[in-house]
Order: structure tokens, then sequence, then C-alpha cells
């Protein structure tokens, strides 16, 4: 991504053009609005498959990690968090919106799981935590909500230790052909609609469609990871690109 196309990404909220300081604002309400559907509408949107998905990328930490400490950022529902977990991760959750946080700690004491998990309310951009303390870093369908992804990346790069692992879950760019214009269709007819039935809000899924469309394709993300610092940068297309897995380490 170029200077310029990350002033137009810090300034847009969907297709709307607005003040950079506005952004994250903008996307905290969005979030504020829908946390309490947002895992219902989660499984509504992708028919479930967003499950197979996270158990991708955890799978993977578990496999090249195998114990230790993740950093998981935007992942306030504790969807990701509770998943570390059961594989033997501790976990710090940061996230900028507190109604989601509220889900996930109600999500937790649900399950009676009070040990391993830290709740923090955090920005993506400036992470309230030391350098090198993480063992990996996870975020899944967050990264293309924040103002400033160089910055992100950056923090992402800072908080990992060497050696550490760095995985990113994202809707991506239709790679399998047919489905792109299907996909399209469905995406700016019936997932604002749905969000208005379920999550009574159908302009904030209006936003998650249009900011969606507005990110960068795989490639360039991938090269964005590696501008960050980190390396051996790879992306995992997941059911045709309706989603993708960008992975990489600190060395």
């Amino acid at each position: 991504m170029t200077h310029t196309d990350q002033i137009d990404h810090a300034t847009r909220f969907g297709e709307q053009r607005v003040a950079e300081d506005d952004k994250a604002r903008l996307v905290r309400d969005v979030f504020h609005s829908v946390a309490a559907k947002y895992d219902v509408m989660n499984d509504l949107m992708s028919v479930g498959v967003h499950r197979l998905w996270k158990r991708e990328m955890v799978g993977l930490i578990a496999r090249d990690v195998g114990r230790g400490r993740v950093i998981d950022v935007a992942g306030g529902t504790g969807d990701i968090a509770l998943r570390l977990l059961e594989k033997g991760f501790t976990v710090d959750v940061v996230d900028i919106n507190d109604s989601m946080l509220s889900v996930g700690r109600d999500r937790a004491l649900d399950r009676t799981v009070t040990k391993g998990l830290t709740w923090t309310c955090g920005d993506a951009e400036a992470l309230p935590l030391p350098d090198g303390c993480a063992d990996a870093y996870t975020i899944a369908f967050g990264i293309r909500n924040v103002t400033h992804l160089d910055r992100a990346l950056a923090e992402a790069r800072r908080v990992l230790r060497p050696g550490g692992r760095f995985a990113c879950l994202e809707f991506g760019h239709i790679v399998l052909p047919g489905l792109e214009r299907l996909y399209a269709q469905y995406s700016d007819a019936l997932l604002p609609r749905l969000g208005g039935m379920v999550a009574g809000d159908e302009d904030s899924y209006r936003y998650l469609v249009e900011s969606i469309r507005r990110f960068p394709q795989q490639e360039r993300f991938a090269a964005m990871v590696a501008d960050a610092g980190l390396a051996h940068v790879a992306t995992r297309n997941l059911s045709g690109g309706i989603s993708a897995l960008t992975t990489a380490w600190r060395l």
C-alpha cells in the first residue's frame, strides 16, 4: 500500500470520506451498536463457515508456537481467545470497544473461565503492552477497521518476541472464478438487510460490507506486513478468497 493509499484508508469510513481524526470514533460506534449480536451475525452471514476459518488460524498458532502468551487484538467478544485458551495459551485480549469486551467477559464467566485471560481496552495502533512480550499476535476481522494500517502492523511487530508468530484473519478479495459476482450480490443485497433484522442496525452492516470491499487485496496487504518488518509472510486464501489468513514471523 502506497502512502497515498494509506491516507485514503485513513479517511474512508466505508464509502464515505471522513476526517482522519473521526474514523476511530465512527468505527467504535459501529461495534458498540452491534456488539450484542456480533457473533450471532457472524454465524448467519457466513453460514457458520467463519468457525472453520478461525479454527484454521488457532490451529496454526497451536502448531507453530505450542504454548505461551498470545495478544489477541480486536478480539473483544472472546471468540478467538477462548479457542486459544483451550489450546493451553494465556491470552491478553485488547479491543478498543468496551461493549465488545463486555460481551467477551460475560461469555468467559458463563463458561466459568476466570484464569488465563485478561481484557484490556486499548488501541491496535498503540497497544498498552511492553516490547517483546508475546509469543504470538492474532487479529481476526479487525485489521481493516483501524485508521492507520501501518501503525497497527508496527505495533504487532513491537509486542512480538524474536521468533514470535503473527496471524491475521481478514476478509479478502475473491480468487475463485465465478464466485465474485455472486458474493457481491449477496453482500450488497442481503447482509445489510440481515443486519437490520437481527442486530437492528442496517447501516452498520452496510459499512462492514463497504469496508471489506475497500480493504487491500491479499497481495498488497502481505506486502504491508513485510514492510512492517515481519518476515516469511504468507497468505492462504480460504473459501475461494472470501477470507484470507496472512501469517509471518518476527525475526
